[in-house]
């Protein structure tokens, strides 16, 4: 332990490189680390030393000495107590240098791999391209209903009255819905009783006009009364025509998950609309689908590219989701097949696909049992495409290379997990020929990546 640190010691501390959480980390002579929250790369700052263990120390920047050219003089002003935006402090630049560095450094430590990125694909927009937002929500000291984001690594309420990235309409929508409950004693959940009924508010949006999903979730089944809910409904619509659909959904349990399993419909159809790659595709609030509409057209055209699906041939899409990178890849003289855990999903790829005339077929199931069912295991596909979640294809890396693909696409969110599923891969005879990153979630710490992994 260095006996020179104590807590709550203002100290000089020079930093290096910058992490993926945003923080930079500063070496003391002896090689004591200190990671320095709210500091950028190569800057000379005074910081208050917040924590000391036996093997490093944490420390929050309480003045910059001397500022690298990095610096982001504009950012977001609560982006130093919210949990999302790590990288508001640096310029955009430097962040998306600091992603594809992180990503070749995955390939190369993790995955031994003898690859890296061809190319690095900003986002098309650094603000205001989220489309989806959940506000919790919470009671102040004097009953006022709260709302914002989560505090980092906590769950303490972060306030806030803009939000660089989310939908500019989002902020006004969760102030009406506040407005409402408020004005009728409408109670909020705790997390510490586990009383109370409104637990938050769930916002998102699509590129057509009116195409919001406002979902609100609750501990309880009814929002006091359908009176009330009628009254609910009545006054969001009105004050926001853009919202096209109205829905309740049930969380009764006493966990950190976000969503219950019970959905219903206060008005609309439950679902709206929004387009890809010049695909139209319907979305429920249940079903998962990509945050950056702009950047996800980069991604799968891409990942289309990378498939160079011919006339004829087979695309057998695994965790598909709502069918998005299937769709985009595969045209009317293709054959699709999908698979999904999510019920809700596969119905709305199902939907989909038919939607946008694509020949295909979608099997509810977890991927890696799918490839023992005997609706896919007999398949030939000519191209496999892959976007799990960040575990990554740990466990069916094997069953999915028995295929005998010609190509296989891997969309990821995590580079790490990615570098171990290629090196796998690699093993089972499928080389990673080619790689880009896509910044799809610009001033936070996630990037994608998509590879071509050929067979040898």
């Amino acid at each position: 332990m260095n006996t020179a640190l104590k807590k709550n010691d203002v100290v000089t501390l020079h930093t290096t490189e910058l992490l993926q959480n945003g923080n930079a980390v500063s070496r003391l002579d002896d090689g004591y680390v200190v990671f320095v929250v709210g500091a950028a790369a190569d800057e000379i700052v005074s910081a208050l030393i917040i924590k000391v263990t036996k093997n490093y120390a944490v420390a929050k920047v309480q003045k910059i000495l001397q500022p690298p050219l990095e610096r982001n003089k504009d950012g977001c002003p609560f982006s130093h107590k919210c949990g999302g935006c790590v990288f508001q402090h640096i310029t955009y630049k430097s962040e998306c240098e600091y992603k594809r560095n992180a990503i070749n450094d995955a390939f190369s430590r993790i995955g031994k791999l003898n690859l890296s990125l061809s190319e690095f694909i900003p986002s098309p927009s650094e603000t205001h391209y989220r489309n989806k937002a959940i506000y919790p929500l919470g009671l102040s000291s004097d009953g006022k209903i709260t709302s914002g984001f989560y505090a980092r690594m906590s769950h303490r309420i972060v306030e806030h009255d803009a939000c660089l990235i989310g939908d500019k309409k989002f902020i006004s929508i969760r102030n009406s819905v506040v407005e409402f409950l408020q004005k009728n004693n409408i109670s909020i959940y705790n997390e510490e009783t586990q009383k109370g009924l409104v637990r938050s508010v769930y916002l998102r949006t699509g590129a057509l006009q009116n195409q919001t999903a406002l979902t609100l979730i609750i501990s309880d089944k009814t929002l006091i009364s359908s009176k009330i809910e009628h009254e609910f409904v009545a006054f969001m619509t009105k004050n926001h025509p853009e919202i096209a659909t109205i829905l309740i959904n049930v969380n009764s349990k006493a966990s950190n998950a976000v969503l219950g399993s019970e959905w219903r419909t206060l008005f609309g159809d439950g679902y709206i609309y929004d387009t890809l790659c010049d695909k139209r595709f319907r979305i429920t609030p249940a079903s998962f689908w990509q945050v950056n509409r702009l950047g996800a057209c980069k991604l799968y055209n891409k990942a289309k590219e990378y498939a160079d699906l011919k006339d004829g041939q087979m695309l057998l899409d695994l965790y598909c989701g709502t069918g998005s990178v299937g769709i985009c890849i595969a045209e009317k003289n293709n054959k699709l097949v999908g698979v999904e855990i999510t019920p809700q999903a596969v119905v709305d790829a199902s939907f989909n696909a038919s939607l946008n005339g694509i020949d295909a077929q979608f099997i509810c199931a977890d991927a890696e049992n799918a490839l023992d069912d005997e609706r896919v295991k007999n398949l030939k596909p000519d191209v496999i495409t892959v976007d799990p979640p960040r575990k990554g294809c740990d466990g069916t890396v094997e069953k999915i290379a028995s295929f005998g693909a010609k190509r296989i696409v891997y969309i990821s969110c995590d580079p790490a997990t990615l570098a171990r599923d290629l090196a796998k891969f690699e093993e089972c005879g499928y080389k990673a020929e080619k790689a880009c990153g896509v910044d799809m979630f610009a001033r936070t710490g996630h990037v994608e990546c998509c590879v071509l992994l050929c067979r040898t």
